[in-house]
């Protein structure tokens, strides 16, 4: 057994609320991190789930553990009602409070750690020391970097193999040599990121939730692009916190994959 704010401060240890906090500062976001829900028990054991869903809720359920541990925010906004019959989410929360739940959120802390989910999804892409978009004296999130020499099309197979997903979608010439990748894990493409691609000279752009005149542009610039599922580029970093941080919790724990999104 351990108390909530017990393995919330083993979380905190990758990277505090502050740094969310600091990050939503210096770049105008907004986030929602940190104790979501407190049912007040001891934590017997807790669900590692990139999303607050009802599928995780049974899951945790199912092993009569109290805890889950998301990723993106289990509460984004405000909640305006609490529809537990046509509204999954709803439904989901209203699972939690009957069967004593809580549930921790570590959202844009996680994504800008200094070894957090962006910083995963370089590394899985087969990168280091990059040059950061938007930094912090504590990490960051966006980044550029060199990677080992090798054609597209087999770059491609090799990043779908890591990530352990057949959802990505790759765009360009095949046969071009690509050396460097800029990477931004979520939906992270927007004009200010195609821009540092550009300027830093990246061969690739790996990003999730893009549009199509992004990746129109970004061809144009003579940019090959491999747009992953938002999923696929996050639930690989969360992963590799949880097998960070899971033998610090003094409870029990798993992972929860949902196959259908990655």
């Amino acid at each position: 057994m351990a108390k909530l704010n017990d393995i919330f401060a083993v979380l905190e240890k990758v990277a505090p609320v502050a740094l969310s906090d600091e990050f939503c500062k210096k770049y105008g976001l907004y986030d929602n991190s940190g104790i979501i829900v407190n049912c007040g028990e001891e934590v017997n054991g807790a669900l590692f789930s990139l999303d607050f869903s009802l599928k995780a809720v049974r899951e945790a359920i199912n092993k009569n553990y109290n805890l889950i541990v998301t990723h993106h925010p289990a509460i984004y906004g405000g909640i305006n009602r609490l529809d537990t019959v046509n509204n999954p989410q709803a439904k989901a929360f209203a699972e939690c409070i009957k069967h004593g739940i809580s549930v921790i959120s570590m959202h844009l802390n996680f994504d800008a750690a200094p070894e957090g989910i962006d910083y995963n999804l370089m590394r899985g892409l087969g990168g280091e020391n990059p040059d950061i978009l938007d930094g912090l004296p504590c990490g960051g999130y966006g980044r550029v970097y060199k990677i080992k020499p090798c054609k597209f099309q087999d770059y491609a197979k090799a990043v779908a193999k890591e990530f352990n997903t057949s959802r990505a979608l790759y765009y360009g010439d095949g046969n071009k040599t690509v050396k460097k990748v800029a990477s931004f894990c979520g939906a992270g493409c927007d004009d200010k990121a195609m821009a540092f691609a550009k300027n830093s000279g990246a061969d690739v752009f790996v990003s999730s939730d893009m549009k199509h005149h992004e990746i129109a542009a970004l061809l144009e610039d003579n940019i090959n692009v491999i747009h992953m599922t938002h999923y696929a580029s996050e639930n690989y970093g969360f992963n590799k916190i949880y097998l960070k941080v899971k033998d610090e919790l003094n409870v029990s724990s798993a992972y929860f994959t949902d196959g259908e999104l990655i």
